[in-house]
């Protein structure tokens, strides 16, 4: 259910994360989301709850974490407060793996800022041939 008490279909949980319907099926089938309610007809619902936990699974993707991590703490978090501090400590581990490619990115941008002043400054003042 969403705030106003409403359910979303495939559909609008696709355009509210941004994840296709394929992606969202799969995410189920890998046991990234509890099952979804479904209607009568069998056809799915999703809560106000499926979309905050899908918007942090998205971040874990965007931030590298890999498939088999991501169904990992999932499992823990299905397990309720008895796995907090399981799942504090990966959350942990994920940050330090994320700043250490942060820190690698950043030497990257100044390898290449460096190579592109070079050029603007060659291109400043053109040698004579």
């Amino acid at each position: 259910m969403t705030e106003d008490g409403t359910a979303l279909t495939v559909a609008q949980m696709s355009a509210a994360t941004g994840l296709s319907a394929h992606t969202l099926r799969y995410y189920e089938r890998a046991e990234l989301i509890r099952p979804v309610a479904r209607t009568a007809g069998n056809q799915r619902r999703y809560s106000a709850a499926d979309v905050t936990w899908l918007a942090f699974l998205i971040r874990l993707r965007e931030t590298g974490m890999p498939i088999v991590q991501m169904r990992e703490y999932a499992r823990l978090r299905a397990q309720g407060a008895v796995s907090t501090e399981q799942r504090l400590a990966m959350l942990e581990e994920h940050r330090e793996a994320l700043q250490e490619r942060i820190a690698l990115l950043r030497a990257h941008e100044r390898a290449l800022a460096e190579k592109i002043t070079i050029y603007r400054s060659d291109l400043a003042s053109p040698r004579e041939h």
